[in-house]
């Protein structure tokens, strides 16, 4: 069988593979990523009803209502408007046939279940995770630090202008000047793409 990969023709339940990147091009989700604006799969987990695709800007998932319907739901994360927090890693028993992965973007709660035959690659992508979590935790915290030193220079220099200053040159000066430095800062802290992030702990 060609084309896209057939979750029979695998063998899948509903606990999940990790696809192997050669593969990424024969999987449903590869229909939706971006790769106009450079968006690229860098994990992919497939079970009987689901896809997980972790890019480069956040995660899409096609969420099947189960493993027996072909209604798929379009789901897509980015990493800027979805930060990542929570995550975990839970590695088998001596029973059990799978590890689980969890982690919140947002508002959403994942656990995913994989074969542990995958647990090596699910490392991977849990250090990923945790990292693009601290990343952004971080910059949020600069960013907002950032706004309020902006608002305390605005303040002291509302105080030490003089009142015969021109009042609508001042206010379309002061104005330019704060747009400027928060599109500054905005650049500088609210990241978008994490690529060097999964390249640097993705090893599969």
């Amino acid at each position: 069988m060609f084309g896209k990969l057939a979750a029979d023709a695998l063998g899948l339940s509903n606990v999940g593979i990790v696809v192997k990147p050669a593969d990424y091009d024969k999987v449903d989700a590869d229909d939706y990523i971006m790769h106009e604006d450079h968006e690229k799969i860098y994990f992919l987990i497939k079970s009987k009803s689901d896809e997980y695709c972790f890019t480069n800007l956040g995660l899409v998932h096609l969420d099947g209502t189960s493993a027996t319907s072909k209604k798929r739901m379009l789901r897509r994360y980015s990493y800027h408007t979805h930060p990542i927090s929570d995550v975990y890693l839970e590695t088998a028993g001596t029973v059990d046939l799978d590890v689980e992965i969890k982690f919140t973007m947002g508002n959403e709660h994942y656990s995913i279940d994989v074969n542990k035959k995958h647990l090596e690659e699910l490392k991977d992508l849990y250090k990923a995770l945790v990292k693009i979590a601290s990343i952004t935790h971080d910059n949020e915290l600069a960013l907002q630090h950032a706004k309020e030193s902006l608002h305390v220079a605005q303040s002291t220099l509302g105080r030490v202008t003089g009142l015969q200053a021109d009042v609508a040159s001042q206010f379309k000066s002061i104005n330019q000047y704060t747009f400027d430095w928060l599109e500054d800062m905005r650049y500088k802290y609210v990241v978008k793409d994490f690529g060097k992030v999964f390249e640097k702990y993705i090893q599969n």
